[in-house]
């Protein structure tokens, strides 16, 4: 079949709102009408000839093509849906009659735009999953890494970075960052001269083209996925009941194409609930660093020690392991409490944490039980002989005076050591006896 033979009833066809394609079993368009410009940004000179798998989206084409097939195969789609990037970059989103003529070898379809309706049904659907998210993960990261899907099933997501600013250091961070062509950025400095950080200083959206003279190095970046050239970069702020706590960035290579008014419009609308989740997250993590850590030292309090404790109780006794507990207190501590005062008492505590910290892994746990009551627990340890050691090199990073503002002033630890399964099976024999160990070292 060629264009001719649609060309006595074309006129009546380019008065219709939704677009007739014809196309061949090659796949290349052989007539289309005249709401295909208004829906693609082609003229039906333009189109006529040409794949249509070319204007699809990329990440529809492999979908696109399977349903192609099964049209040809003698089944009819009436609902098909998919993403087409029009001339001027937009994206568009399709609603698909389509059947095949055995007789003309052809696939007759009818398009229809629905680009509007399916934008208000994605944006319901993405505030539903934002606000499940925010309940059904534990931590801020696995939270970013939703939000990104989330908002990559509504607009081209090749490159996507959430940013946080705080406000008291002034500082900018990047806790989340897919971009394969970049590394991931340093903290900076909110005076510095980036997309994010004009995003957070002006509180307002930002859309950009390589067209734009104040972003064009920006956009003359190469994508690592696709090679093709950055194309536009969107940054929306996120604004909370607090001012604006960071910013949202996407941006697309020019195989994705460019963002529109639209784009900035429904990422504008979904940054508040991306915002309201990140800050309510950050809320949660702050109120459980509180009820599990000490307020002055930051170490973990009692409760986290002890579901350490039986967690790493249970990891021995699987692997018929070892582990060492120290109890620990500082010697004469009331005293330099009652001639210095408490301030002075708090600030040595502070001090003592920080130096015990050094003295143990990043797998072992240092708590404070309170007062200056402090517990060690070393995990996984081989032989005895390891737990000396650690107590040993305790005792000399104490052999040096602390500056208390000012004052120097020397201390030393009563350090009590037990060890499983030699000195007991469960956590409260284990304390027991590190206990009577350190009153013992107090007393000699």
């Amino acid at each position: 079949m060629t264009e001719n033979t649609f060309a006595s009833s074309s006129k009546f066809m380019d008065l219709l709102l939704d677009a007739i394609c014809v196309v061949d079993k090659e796949g290349r368009f052989v007539y289309v009408s005249a709401a295909c410009e208004r829906i693609f940004g082609y003229t039906p000179e333009e189109m006529v000839g040409r794949p249509m798998i070319e204007l699809v989206f990329p990440e529809d084409r492999e979908c696109t093509l399977q349903t192609a097939a099964q049209v040809i195969s003698g089944e009819p789609q009436p609902h098909f849906e998919n993403r087409y990037v029009r001339k001027d970059g937009q994206v568009v989103n399709i609603m698909w009659s389509a059947r095949w003529s055995e007789t003309d070898q052809v696939r007759i379809a009818v398009a229809r735009d629905i680009t509007r309706s399916k934008q208000a049904e994605q944006m319901q659907a993405a505030l539903y999953a934002i606000s499940e998210a925010v309940h059904e993960v534990d931590d801020l990261g696995t939270l970013f890494q939703r939000i990104h899907r989330i908002i990559g099933a509504l607009l081209p997501t090749t490159h996507f970075y959430i940013a946080l600013y705080d406000e008291a250091s002034g500082e900018v961070s990047f806790p989340y960052h897919v971009d394969k062509s970049d590394p991931l950025p340093a903290p900076q400095q909110i005076d510095s001269d980036t997309l994010c950080n004009r995003v957070i200083r002006g509180g307002q959206t930002l859309l950009l083209t390589p067209e734009d003279e104040a972003e064009s190095a920006e956009a003359s970046v190469a994508c690592a996925l696709c090679g093709h050239y950055l194309k536009s970069s969107l940054g929306v702020p996120l604004q909370s009941r607090n001012g604006t706590i960071g910013a949202l960035i996407v941006q697309s290579c020019a195989e994705h194409g460019r963002y529109t008014e639209k784009d900035r419009e429904l990422l504008q609308f979904v940054s508040r609930q991306v915002a309201d989740a990140i800050e309510r997250k950050q809320m949660m993590a702050r109120l459980q660093h509180i009820a599990l850590h000490d307020q002055l030292t930051g170490l973990p309090n009692r409760a986290l020690f002890h579901d350490r404790m039986q967690l790493a109780l249970a990891k021995a006794r699987r692997h018929q392991g070892q582990l060492a507990l120290f109890y620990l207190d500082l010697d004469k501590f009331k005293a330099i409490n009652d001639t210095f005062g408490h301030m002075t008492g708090d600030l040595l505590l502070e001090k003592v944490a920080r130096r015990l910290e050094l003295c143990i892994r990043e797998c072992d746990t240092l708590a404070r039980l309170g007062g200056d009551e402090f517990v060690v627990l070393l995990e996984s340890i081989e032989q005895p002989e390891q737990a000396t050691l650690v107590a040993e090199k305790i005792r000399q990073v104490f052999a040096r005076p602390f500056d208390l503002a000012g004052r120097q002033v020397h201390i030393l630890p009563s350090i009590g050591i037990a060890l499983f399964p030699l000195h007991g099976n469960d956590e409260e024999q284990l304390l027991r006896h590190a206990d009577d160990a350190m009153y013992s070292a107090k007393k000699s």
